[in-house]
């Protein structure tokens, strides 16, 4: 399995003299699914984690799951896996953004977490709710897969789809990866050796690497 886009960063990074966090550790193929409600409001957004091979067999050692190296779970290892990514710290985002009108929308922390393996790669998927379940009328709904430390890197590989309405429609947009490797470069290079990243003010850099799922529901 291959991440070329994320892969470009890590070499870019690793190439100047930094915080061994500046640069992704574990790789997650992404999908969301945007729910509505049947008045057309946006009520919850579920996330699908699919998690790279070697973070995989990481899991798999460290919850002695998959004994028989067949790629799958049975029944108790994956009651025994389930929400092993779902016990958040206080303050963490859950590596998600969604942005209405310019506005970051507050979400709950995961709800209904589920875990499985698919040919050796650990999947788990956790619902977020949208705080107060905003309207969506002619609006765009912006949301974004990432850490700001880019220490895992979100890539959306997996379907992003929208249930609950049938006439809302949505968009990718890809990141510039090469006009942003360009600047963090050329911000890089003027730093020491020792540099401490976050007393240089150097910006995270997660979102300038993320997908745009753009979606556009008209009035009811």
């Amino acid at each position: 399995m291959t991440f070329p886009r994320f892969g470009l960063v890590a070499m870019l990074l690793a190439s100047v003299t930094v915080p061994a966090n500046a640069h992704p550790h574990i790789f997650v193929d992404t999908g969301l699914e945007i729910i509505f409600d049947n008045q057309g409001k946006l009520t919850h957004v579920k996330v699908t984690w699919k998690y790279d091979d070697l973070y995989s067999l990481f899991l798999a050692e460290d919850y002695k799951l998959d004994p028989d190296h067949d790629g799958e779970l049975t029944d108790l290892e994956r009651d025994h896996l389930t929400g092993f990514d779902a016990d958040w710290v206080e303050g963490y985002a859950g590596d998600l953004e969604v942005v209405l009108g310019g506005k970051v929308l507050t979400l709950s922390g995961p709800l209904e977490p589920t875990a499985d393996m698919v040919d050796g790669r650990i999947i788990s998927t956790h619902l977020r709710e949208v705080s107060g379940t905003p309207a969506i009328e002619g609006d765009t709904v912006s949301l974004k897969a990432f850490d700001p430390s880019h220490y895992t890197a979100y890539d959306m590989t997996l379907p992003v789809k929208v249930s609950g309405r049938s006439d809302c429609t949505f968009q990718r947009v890809e990141p510039d990866i090469d006009g942003q490797l360009a600047q963090m470069q050329a911000l890089l290079l003027t730093l020491d050796a020792d540099a401490d990243l976050e007393e240089n003010d150097i910006p995270l850099i997660g979102g300038e690497f993320a997908t745009d799922i753009r979606v556009t529901c008209p009035a009811l």
